[in-house]
């Protein structure tokens, strides 16, 4: 079974097969949230810092670290500024710092810009996720050496010079390409977790049932790991998070490993829950059995992020395996 080992200083995250479904938290992104933006402009880090916290409470198992920060008042004062190749190799540095003083999952680190990608494997303890790499021939020449030197994981999103192809087939052999090239540079297969990009299922019909045959051709066929961003299936539609509730068990029974995801929503959390039990990826039920608790809580009146802080507190949230010794 493929494997992808990822580790902070002291935990090791697997995501695989056999596998429970990994949750990578989503929200230290400052793209589309110009309030965390402007923090981030003042040097403020208090919600990257809360959101840490709480993803990790709320049971994320790794967190996505994104330095992609627009720093709008700075730009005018200085033109470097409006470029993200200035701004975002020591943010990364500085977010990565930030997240890894308060929790110890393992972090994926998130960036289109190459200098910040190699700024956060020299900032992060461990064996962090790389995100990421495209098809596109200049992308491939600058990302994938920095994944074999540090060796490392990387995400592989199926799009290249062409774009994003609305047919899963273009989709399905610019992964293949990608995991071809990557093995030319020595990176094994179970080191690549491919993301066949979820389309909105309000722009086109046939986006749930395109990704779930993509993930099963990605398993069988190339036998590697695979990940999404979870939200985008549901974008510009009322009700968002029953739709991704429906849509996460789903890819799970499809063969999809992981997403990139706002893990501080019950409802999400639930069906993932409830998936890696009838999946028999939860021994006996036990995390199910803890996370009834939470729901417990949350029916009496506490909030889901108090409800799973609480857990946390009280011993309840593992974030992943410690590392042997």
């Amino acid at each position: 079974m493929t494997r992808t080992v990822i580790e902070s200083a002291t935990k090791t995250v697997t995501i695989g097969f056999d596998e429970p479904f990994c949750v990578i938290g989503e929200r230290i992104n400052p793209t589309g949230r110009k309030k965390l933006a402007a923090e981030l402009e003042a040097g403020d880090f208090s919600t990257v810092e809360r959101d840490a916290l709480e993803q990790v409470a709320c049971g994320a198992m790794v967190l996505d670290v994104n330095s992609g920060a627009v720093f709008t008042n700075k730009m005018a004062e200085d033109p470097r500024y409006a470029d993200n190749n200035f701004v975002e190799p020591p943010l990364m540095r500085d977010l990565i710092a930030r997240v890894q003083a308060l929790v110890d999952v393992p972090l994926c680190i998130d960036s289109s810009v190459p200098d910040a990608l190699k700024a956060g494997l020299e900032a992060a303890n461990g064996r962090p996720l790389l995100n990421s790499v495209t098809g596109e021939e200049e992308r491939l020449e600058l990302v994938l050496p920095l994944v074999k030197k540090y060796n490392v994981p990387v995400v592989a999103i199926s799009n290249d010079d062409t774009g994003i192809s609305e047919d899963p087939d273009v989709r399905f052999a610019v992964a293949k390409k990608i995991v071809e090239r990557a093995a030319d540079f020595g990176i094994p297969a179970h080191d690549i977790v491919v993301d066949p990009l979820v389309m909105p299922i309000g722009a086109m019909a046939t986006a749930g049932q395109q990704v779930f045959a993509l993930v099963r051709r990605l398993r069988d066929e190339l036998g590697v790991n695979t990940t999404c961003g979870a939200s985008n299936v549901s974008f510009g539609l009322p009700q968002r998070h029953g739709i991704n509730a429906a849509f996460l068990p789903m890819a799970i029974g499809a063969g999809m490993t992981s997403a990139i995801m706002n893990p501080v929503r019950a409802v999400e959390m639930e069906a993932i829950r409830a998936a890696n039990f009838l999946m028999n990826h939860d021994d006996n039920g036990y995390e199910w059995i803890k996370f009834s608790r939470i729901l417990d809580a949350v029916a009496e009146g506490a909030s889901f992020a108090e409800a799973s802080k609480a857990s946390a507190n009280a011993g309840g949230s593992r974030g992943g395996r410690r590392r042997r010794r």
